[in-house]
């Protein structure tokens, strides 16, 4: 028993060392494969699904347009520029809409979701909220917004296969990045609730009314690049 729990501790402890490692190492280098990115690989193995081609390519921050950087802040967390890494009105306000019990509803930041997103894997276990809470607190600590902001869009899922702005813009719009527009914008960030059952290329009327709705935020959002260049 002493081995075991001498084998764990140790596990731990490289464990932890090896993640605080990338974390220092992605606050400067392109991150070029998710934990999200490895999970759905995975599972299209397990599943024989020999089609599965996933598609990412990394664009810096700059390379971007502003529209995508003010529709997914206008979508998601609109609060990002001004927290910590937590919303606590918002999760306030899931624990109690949680407890009336039919619908669950998250209340996780984009700081929350990149860590997610790049380092764990997604179901909704207490251990993993746990070690997104302390990765989340490593990231706004080594990151800051603007490098927060860059790797959640480039690691962001769109669909099947499809991670990060540069690969959305290429499969759905036949352009880049840096070109998209306003109202392509506000659709890649009308899906992301669930971008398995949200489709870009046939929007439902729920995606389309959701679109509306980012457009009018990023009209009344302060501007983006703007806080986070200034």
């Amino acid at each position: 028993m002493h081995k075991f729990l001498s084998f764990i501790a140790v596990l731990l402890r490289y464990g932890c060392a090896g993640l605080l490692l990338l974390v220092l190492l992605f606050a400067w280098l392109p991150v070029p494969y998710t934990a999200v990115m490895l999970e759905r690989q995975i599972s299209a193995w397990l599943s024989d699904k020999t089609h599965y081609q996933p598609r990412h390519q990394w664009r810096a921050i700059n390379e971007i347009s502003p529209h995508l950087l003010q529709a997914v802040v206008a979508a998601e967390d609109q609060k990002f520029l001004q927290h910590h890494g937590f919303d606590m009105q918002a999760i306030e306000k899931a624990l109690v809409y949680n407890k009336k019990g039919k619908k669950v509803r998250g209340a996780s930041t984009i700081s929350q979701q990149t860590a997610k997103n790049v380092f764990l894997w997604s179901d909704r276990s207490w251990l993993r909220k746990g070690l997104e809470t302390g990765i989340t607190v490593l990231i706004e600590g080594a990151w800051g917004k603007q490098r927060i902001l860059e790797v959640y869009l480039n690691s962001i899922e769109f669909g099947a296969g499809i991670y990060g702005v540069e690969a959305a813009a290429q499969h759905f719009f036949g352009t880049s990045a840096a070109r998209v527009n306003r109202q392509q914008a506000a659709l890649l960030a009308a899906v992301l609730p669930n971008p398995h059952r949200f489709l870009v290329k046939r929007p439902s009327p729920y995606v389309q009314k959701r679109q509306q709705w980012i457009l009018r935020q990023m009209r009344q959002l302060a501007q983006v690049q703007k806080q986070l260049s200034g």
